[in-house]
């Protein structure tokens, strides 16, 4: 499972992704090979590609906002 908090939200391109629960916040990947580009709160960048039906979660905590997603939805990443 990988665990990343970051202090910007997201934003999730509704041709690559759909939303499919609201509370918790959860993302479906919709497409192929799509990535993310996330900066972490120690200011380091990274970069994930998600399998079609791949899934983020996202969780609101005071200031910032944790990402998780299970390590068998990603192709690939990049640090």
């Amino acid at each position: 499972m990988g665990l990343l908090y970051t202090k910007f939200y997201m934003d999730f391109e509704e041709d690559e992704w759909s939303q499919i629960s609201h509370d918790p916040i959860i993302f479906k990947s919709i497409k192929k090979d799509v990535s993310l580009e996330i900066e972490d709160i120690s200011h380091k960048s990274y970069k994930l590609f998600f399998k079609e039906g791949g899934k983020i979660h996202m969780f609101r905590v005071t200031g910032k906002f944790r990402l998780t997603w299970d390590d068998e939805d990603l192709l690939n990443s990049i640090k």
